[in-house]
């Protein structure tokens, strides 16, 4: 009975191995389409076990990057590419190239000061002056400094058989370690193909052709210009004209006259506004005394981050205190906290209406890359323009430096919220702004409590560029440091920097939720 029972069971697995083997036969040949015999038997071998299998591809190891640009393999023909073109240039330069053409540049350079000299020196001899050792010692040394070039020069003549056969060695060694990776390479993107479709099969014969071209322009490229310098000069330096700069900068000067001239209005009420949030912040934290600015402080801390932190809180502002930093901390913290304020009210609703609008988040995205890469220090020249120097042009400035992690993150948080939460929400019966309010924004509030604590801290990293442009506080003082070498004054105002900066981490990324 067992017998007889076991050997349908036998048969049907034995069945479903054939179907499956024949399956992966069938999507092996549609996915390489050349040589199916040849790459069936090489992906089987290297599917018998998880670690590397060594293969043999001939075809690329022959025609390297090309055939791995052909099969979509860029993340591979890249820097296989890279490192034929170095073993090319060094074989070029070995056989072709001039290697001691720079040498006998510099001959030709010491050979005219050297006649000079000589000249000077035939004279003073004539008329005997007391300079005749002088110019005789400059001239002797200028010999020598020839002779040892020259010498320098015929040995770096005989190097170019071993520069040749280093680059000869580099060229087998890659070729032969991309033939040995290519069918492990070709068979990873087999598995993912099978998931996914969409990636490219196949060996085009547009992507051979535009391979080989890009490959092979890369590779004269290169060659000629490291073998033969300064013999073509569209490979040294970009083909340009000195009136395409001098035009675009009238350009732009144009476009900021304009702005300014015709939005005076806007611009003082920006202004406006941001004066009126920031005379209030520096009423709280500069014109309050100390002990309830600090007490509040502490009390804050200890609420949303523990005893332990609040006590790191009373050492920090004590620092602050003691060595005379108090003022300037706190009106650092007014114009943080109006920068800052400013960044999330505008911040947290624009991450929230991007978050189910991808066409309008991919339409601000460039911008936001442009305020958090562009350095600081360019982008303060238009805020200057439109808002002048002072403490409201800092704040702008700090806002467009340190306000994009703040959208971003309540967008990453928003379209983290599981969609089975959302539509079970929904099922009964959830409004929308109750679906805001206590589906979305609850599960994204640790995204967005990250957000505004990135938002915090570029701002205070913005502290001593805005002091450059008249904003007081913490930065003016290591402003100073830097301009007269004060090594202690800057060390112990950027300690001052630093724990506001702890102060504010601990309270926004409290543990107490």
């Amino acid at each position: 009975m067992t017998d007889t029972a076991q050997n349908p069971l036998e048969a049907t697995d034995t069945e479903a191995a054939l179907a499956y083997a024949a399956e992966r036969r069938d999507n092996i040949r549609s996915f390489v389409r050349t040589s199916p015999d040849y790459y069936i038997s090489q992906f089987d071998k290297i599917g018998e076990s998880a670690r590397f299998r060594p293969t043999f591809n001939l075809f690329a190891g022959l025609f390297g990057p090309v055939w791995f640009g052909a099969r979509g393999l860029w993340s591979w023909a890249l820097p296989f590419l890279i490192i034929e073109t170095l073993a090319f240039v060094q074989i070029a330069r070995g056989l072709f190239g001039d290697l001691a053409a720079d040498a006998f540049a510099r001959i030709a350079s010491i050979e005219s000061t050297l006649e000079l000299r000589r000249q000077q020196l035939a004279s003073a001899i004539e008329t005997g002056s007391d300079k005749v050792d002088v110019y005789r010692r400059t001239v002797e040394s200028l010999e020598a400094a020839i002779g040892g070039i020259r010498e320098e020069a015929v040995a770096l003549s005989e190097q170019g058989v071993w520069i040749a056969t280093t680059g000869l060695i580099i060229l087998l060694s890659v070729k032969t370690v991309e033939a040995v990776a290519a069918n492990w390479a070709l068979e990873t993107r087999f598995s993912d193909w099978l998931s996914d479709r969409s990636i490219r099969s196949g060996l085009p014969v547009s992507q051979i052709a535009f391979s080989g071209v890009f490959m092979a322009l890369i590779v004269i490229a290169a060659v000629l210009h490291y073998s033969f310098p300064d013999r073509f000069e569209i490979l040294g330096e970009f083909p340009t004209d000195p009136n395409y700069r001098l035009s675009s900068i009238d350009w732009v000067e144009a476009f900021f006259a304009f702005c300014v001239a015709n939005g005076e209005a806007l611009f003082d009420l920006i202004t406006y506004g941001i004066r009126l949030i920031l005379d209030a912040l520096e009423l709280v934290f500069v014109g309050t005394p100390w002990i309830v600015i600090a007490s509040l402080i502490i009390l804050l801390t200890w609420l949303t981050a523990g005893t332990r932190t609040a006590i790191w809180s009373a050492a920090f502002l004590s620092y602050m205190g003691l060595l005379g930093f108090w003022e300037k901390a706190m009106t650092t913290l007014a114009l943080l906290g109006t920068a800052a304020c400013l960044s999330i009210l505008i911040g947290i609703p624009l991450g929230m209406f991007c978050a189910r609008r991808p066409r309008f988040y991919s339409f601000i995205q460039p911008i936001m890359d442009f305020m958090q890469t562009m350095p600081a220090f360019v982008f303060m020249i238009p805020v200057i323009a439109f808002f002048g120097t002072g403490k409201p042009a800092a704040v702008v400035t700090t806002m467009i430096f340190g306000g994009t992690p703040v959208v971003r993150l309540t967008v990453l948080g928003l379209r983290g919220v599981p969609d089975s939460v959302r539509e079970a929400a929904i099922s009964f019966g959830a409004t929308k702004w109750y679906l805001l309010t206590r589906v979305d924004l609850p599960l994204a509030s640790p995204s967005i409590r990250a957000g505004i604590n990135q938002t915090i801290m570029l701002s205070l990293a913005m502290v001593v560029v805005a002091s450059l442009i008249g904003a007081k506080g913490l930065g003016e003082d290591v402003l100073e440091a830097l301009q007269y070498a004060n090594v202690g004054q800057g060390i112990l105002a950027g300690f001052a920097i630093l724990f506001c900066a702890m102060i504010l981490d601990r309270i926004v990324q409290g543990q107490r939720k």
